[in-house]
């Protein structure tokens, strides 16, 4: 049973939609804006007309709990070498070509999910275990919004904070009750052309730009930004610098972003994986352009995956992958080499949790 009363593995009711006057009801979350007959389900599969409303296929439903280290997220400068609990459901509001979680996130299997969980018993399974956060991650949180807020609510209650690993597609007033509960989000901004949205992942960049200012200057949320680099597709200097100019006069120098490898994968096996070169010149491009914390990922890259001081250029977070090296701030982010503060969300480092990756059955309460 959720907080509600309701049983698991029925649908739940949804928010963000209202009805049509030829009798359709429109679905408000994301700028899909699908229109819906009784039966149909939305492009993401999860959200449904059922009668004269929608409801949410997913809500209590996942396709499995792990915890892994934070920075797998990727998140570098959130509580870095804690442990966050981890989940996903499954379906998508985009449809990526390159998808590197498509069996779950193109997934049309409910029986899939065989974890269920209230929101209640995650984040009591969450503190239990360490963990300083739970994400919503695997699949875009977004289109299983009322289970992550619920899941949120329940979280901050004891104290663990929330993670967002998402597309941003989102509408506006979703958008504003969604982050207003992440404590960090990890936002996938996959290219920096509206040719490349539409023909790679059949949606469009504005929205996400919106989302992506929305959570600086609107919210407490903490955001890094994640680019896959497709060789031939998003990664030429024009776009790379167009992209990393727009994020420093938009969202400010401060801002995390981080460069990862692209793998054969889903509808483009026939791409080439993305050299390590590649990597290198976009986070010089992103320095150049006056970024001050680029990461590379997917590669082993002992610069690209640390992090410098801003005030003396020391190594401060030094990082093999997701495991911690060399820690050399205190509780507050002050450097302990100039006392200059980092920007991020900081606590007392205890120790880093280290490249695990450990599966978690979360039974029933």
């Amino acid at each position: 049973m959720n907080a509600r009363g309701d049983t698991f593995g029925l649908n739940q009711p949804a928010r963000w939609w209202h009805p049509l006057d030829d009798g359709r009801i429109q679905c408000d979350l994301c700028p899909r804006d699908c229109r819906l007959h009784e039966g149909q389900r939305g492009l993401c599969f999860v959200r449904a007309r059922e009668g004269d409303a929608m409801v949410l296929a997913t809500y209590g439903r996942s396709s499995g709990f792990c915890i892994d280290p934070i920075e797998k997220k990727p998140l570098n400068q959130f509580l870095p070498g804690s442990s966050v609990f981890s989940f996903g459901t499954a379906g998508c509001n985009l449809a990526c070509k390159f998808c590197q979680n498509w069996d779950i996130s193109k997934s049309r299997e409910m029986d899939r999910l065989m974890d269920q969980a209230s929101p209640e018993r995650i984040a009591q399974v969450a503190k239990q275990s360490g963990c300083a956060s739970v994400a919503f991650t695997y699949n875009d949180p977004v289109i299983f919004a009322e289970y992550a807020l619920d899941t949120a609510d329940a979280c901050h209650a004891l104290g663990v904070q929330t993670v967002a690993v998402t597309a941003g597609y989102i509408h506006a007033e979703p958008r504003r009750v969604f982050f207003g509960k992440m404590d960090a989000a990890n936002v996938d901004l996959k290219g920096f052309t509206d040719d490349f949205y539409f023909r790679q992942t059949g949606a469009h960049l504005a929205p996400v730009l919106d989302t992506l200012q929305h959570i600086v200057h609107d919210t407490r949320c903490w955001l890094e930004i994640t680019t896959l680099l497709i060789p031939g597709h998003n990664d030429s200097d024009a776009e790379l610098r167009a992209m990393t100019r727009w994020i420093v006069d938009h969202l400010g120098r401060d801002v995390p972003l981080h460069f990862t490898a692209f793998h054969p994968d889903y509808k483009m096996t026939d791409v080439q994986r993305t050299p390590a070169a590649t990597l290198l010149r976009a986070r010089r491009i992103a320095i150049d352009a006056g970024l001050r914390f680029v990461y590379t990922g997917n590669v082993h890259d002992a610069e690209g995956g640390t992090t410098f001081c801003p005030g003396c250029g020391e190594p401060v977070i030094e990082r093999d992958w997701h495991r911690i090296l060399h820690y050399a701030l205190d509780e507050e982010g002050g450097c302990t080499h100039c006392g200059a503060r980092l920007p991020g969300r900081w606590a007392a480092f205890g120790g880093a949790f280290g490249r695990r990756r450990i599966p978690v059955r979360v039974a029933m309460d």
